[in-house]
């Protein structure tokens, strides 16, 4: 899994590249943490454009970041998440916490 990080003002914004699974999981939740806390970030985007598979553990990184950001009074949200993935989030009930959006754009606007 390779990661891409951009920052709009105290927003982070990764985009995900390749499978977010249990092998991968432990490198990109320690990524992205460092970047949340050298840069203070408020806010996360995770673009899921480019994510060709995840597991549970790809939930638990979401969720992960979410409870990491909302202890900051802070939020995440998820942006064009291909069908493999929607599916991984509709089964585990992940879009009744965190929103998704269907562009960048939106989620920077709605955060």
């Amino acid at each position: 899994m390779y990661l891409n990080f951009d920052k709009k003002d105290n927003t982070l914004i990764v985009y995900l590249v390749g499978e977010l699974d249990h092998h991968s999981a432990e490198e990109v939740r320690v990524k992205i943490d460092d970047r949340i806390d050298r840069d203070n970030i408020k806010s996360l985007v995770m673009n899921f454009k480019e994510v060709t598979f995840m597991d549970s553990s790809g939930i638990g990184v979401v969720i992960g970041r979410f409870k990491k950001l909302q202890g900051r009074n802070g939020n995440v949200c998820i942006v064009e998440v291909n069908n493999r993935v929607d599916k991984v989030f509709k089964l585990s009930g992940l879009y009744k916490i965190i929103n998704s959006y269907e562009n960048l754009e939106e989620a920077i606007r709605c955060i």
